[in-house]
């Protein structure tokens, strides 16, 4: 269940050849990623219909984990602890948790896999992967590469499963006892009830949950910046991120400069059409239900006063495309500033106060990331540690790496994933009481 558990190297050796070989592997695996980066890249595309450079900028994004997690490998330290007695020494030992179960979505099918997994081998765990329905054949693909990098057999395992049994499988691998530790990416809905399922053998538990990031732009912004950090922030991927902005909050003072450079900028620099053509910027939404649900927001919107600035309707591409979307005169009452829309739309809400935009953005149940704009230096150290999420944008608009931590606050999750923090999810420490000395 375990890559076998690294021992200090002898020879004067800090870090035993065991380690030095998962580094190396680790490291192969990112090589052999960056050298397919076109084919891996072509493989989302067709999954999941991500304009192709937009699955480019992801496979070298995943593969930046691995590259992260063959260094951290070898820094996974213990401690040493003064102790309370003459005869005896206290030590602190990290040891791998065993099988990871690792649950990932089909918005990233290549980044959500490698930000766990790379962390989980890196640690000395084994992991067994399920893929989303949508997307398995990302999975699939890494699996080969990682044969290919020497990753021993069993060490990465895929699950892949229709949509009827998606729920049995989860369900399998939460209650599983060889099963140690649980990794989750999706809806907070879903990660309730695999925590319920985890619960029985009181699993380790990572998840990272629904978002509904608010954007604030304040009077004091650069509103040039802002409308392309927005851009960014709200349509990457169709709006189908969960750290895309789902609510716009912008100050009186340049509420109507902002709508309007933002509708320009929507309508000059967004193009929606098949990922493998090279102009195309926003591809299909992932299904029916998806595309159902914008329609919804809007309808609702639109009933209870909101204006279409522009988009507001299926494209003329018809089936799953959907035209950008910015919305005017929207409240907080509206189903589009409740819940995640998970799509093409940016509703805009005009407010008075710093502390009304901070109110309205902390008002919801959950808190994965959270932007806003600003020059006042005191205005930005006062919202930044005021907003209730795991991540603050300041002036910028995509704030994702390996070297930062991932994750959220309130209902959107426990843990972090990525950075130096993310190994630590995939670790035991074990005190060790060494007496009579």
């Amino acid at each position: 269940p375990r890559f076998p558990v690294p021992a200090c190297g002898g020879h004067g050796s800090l870090v035993s050849p065991l380690l030095q070989e998962r580094s190396a592997r680790l490291r192969r695996w990112y090589e052999l990623m960056m050298e397919n980066k076109e084919e891996l890249a072509r493989i989302i595309t067709a999954e999941n219909g991500k304009p192709l450079k937009e699955a480019q900028g992801e496979i070298t994004y995943s593969a930046s984990f691995l590259e992260w997690f063959a260094e951290e490998a070898r820094r996974i330290y213990g401690d040493v602890i003064p102790a309370s007695a003459k005869d005896r020494r206290v030590l602190v030992l990290k040891q791998p948790v065993g099988v990871a179960a690792i649950i990932t979505p089909w918005n990233f099918p290549s980044a959500m896999i490698t930000r766990k997994v790379g962390a989980a081998l890196a640690a000395g765990c084994t992991v067994v992967v399920k893929p989303a329905e949508d997307t398995p054949l990302s999975a699939l693909a890494l699996g080969e590469l990682a044969n290919q990098a020497g990753i021993p057999a069993g060490v990465y395992n895929v699950v892949p499963c229709s949509r009827q049994q998606t729920a049995a499988v989860g369900e399998v691998l939460c209650t599983d006892p060889l099963v140690s530790k649980i990794s989750f990416t999706g809806s907070t809905a879903t990660g309730k009830i695999l925590l319920k399922h985890a619960a029985g053998t009181v699993k380790r538990v990572s998840m990272e949950l629904g978002g509904h990031a608010p954007f604030i732009v304040f009077d004091s912004a650069n509103v040039d910046q802002a409308v392309a950090g927005a851009l960014a922030s709200k349509y990457r991927n169709s709006g189908q991120t969960c750290v895309c902005t789902n609510r716009f909050l912008v100050q009186k003072g340049i509420h109507d400069e902002f709508v309007e450079k933002f509708a320009k900028a929507i309508d000059k620099e967004l193009h929606v059409g098949n990922g493998f053509d090279a102009k195309t910027t926003q591809g299909p939404l992932i299904n029916e239900k998806a595309v159902e649900k914008v329609e919804k927001h809007i309808k609702d919107a639109v009933s209870q006063g909101a204006s279409v600035v522009t988009g507001g309707k299926r494209h003329s591409l018809g089936k799953n495309f959907f035209e950008p979307t910015l919305l005017t005169n929207v409240t907080t009452k509206m189903l589009c500033t409740q819940e995640e829309t998970f799509g093409p739309l940016a509703p805009v809400i005009r407010f008075e106060t710093e502390a009304e935009a901070v109110a309205i953005a902390n008002a919801a149940n959950v808190g994965l990331a959270g932007y806003f704009y600003s020059q006042d230096p005191a205005q930005i150290w006062r919202v930044a540690e005021q907003l209730e999420v795991g991540m603050v944008g300041v002036n910028e608009g995509i704030i994702s790496s390996a070297e930062c931590p991932f994750g959220g606050v309130k209902e959107s999750g426990l843990g972090r994933e990525g950075s130096k923090y993310g190994i630590d999810e995939y670790l035991e420490i074990k005190y060790v009481c060494f007496g009579g000395l």
